[in-house]
């Protein structure tokens, strides 16, 4: 991916990680469409970043997202890149009576099926472009679960998976698949995020990610700081081990 001179989408862009990049990119001269389902977390940080545009989209929405898709392209008819960002992460009691099936529904259908869809929205146009990218947005929690997110663990290790199989089908095609798959990074995805001592400063978990994008230090397409590699590489270091020590600590 090349981290000049792209019309950037960005999902979740409003707020955290996503904002995070949506001024970052936006900084290196890209055309930066941020999206989001709260209008005035989007206009702030339009305001912010004079010439970043926006539009809001609720990505559970299945007819929203079709037909924000096929708005957006004719709106940015330079639309070369994707980010999907935007996830929602809540903590569930699975012992609990009753089951709490609202949430698990919501966080598929933000997570996992959204993307896809915005992706299969998407394609036809990014295939045509000389060149382009849709990067992923997953977790170290894809490789290693906290017991306490069992459904957001599931949908992160779910668009893992799928990101390869994308990656592989376009692979005779102009379109390169990334993923970043984040650490805990001090933001407000859960209460106490930003707070946590443990938690990756956002500012310094950006200007890593921005680097190793510049650098192209993408192997197998995956964008990994430093921080998230314990977790990344937990199945061929010591799994049980990690576990332990990620569960325990929470």
């Amino acid at each position: 991916m090349n981290i000049t001179a792209n019309t950037i989408l960005i999902t979740g862009g409003g707020t955290g990680i996503g904002r995070a990049l949506a001024e970052a990119l936006h900084a290196r001269g890209n055309q930066i469409i941020i999206t989001g389902r709260r209008e005035d977390v989007l206009k702030d940080t339009a305001a912010a970043n004079p010439g970043m545009d926006w539009a809001t989209l609720d990505m559970e929405d299945a007819a929203a997202v079709a037909a924000f898709g096929a708005q957006i392209v004719k709106d940015h008819p330079a639309l070369n890149a994707v980010i999907l960002n935007a996830g929602i992460m809540k903590s569930e009691d699975l012992k609990a009576q009753p089951f709490d099936l609202a949430t698990v529904e919501a966080t598929i259908a933000t997570n996992l099926v959204g993307p896809i869809r915005l992706t299969a929205a998407l394609l036809p146009h990014l295939t045509a472009q000389p060149k382009a990218t849709v990067m992923t947005v997953t977790s170290g929690l894809a490789f290693i679960p906290l017991a306490a997110t069992p459904t957001y663990n599931a949908t992160k290790a779910a668009i893992h998976s799928w990101s390869q199989s994308l990656r592989h089908q376009l692979a005779d095609t102009s379109v390169e698949v990334l993923e970043l798959a984040p650490p805990a990074v001090a933001t407000d995805l859960m209460p106490g995020h930003a707070e946590n001592p443990n938690s990756m400063p956002l500012a310094e978990f950006t200007s890593e990610v921005v680097g190793l994008i510049e650098r192209g230090d993408t192997p197998r397409g995956e964008i990994l700081v430093e921080r998230v590699k314990p977790l990344r590489f937990a199945e061929a270091n010591g799994y049980e081990a990690m576990f332990d020590r990620l569960n325990g600590a929470h």
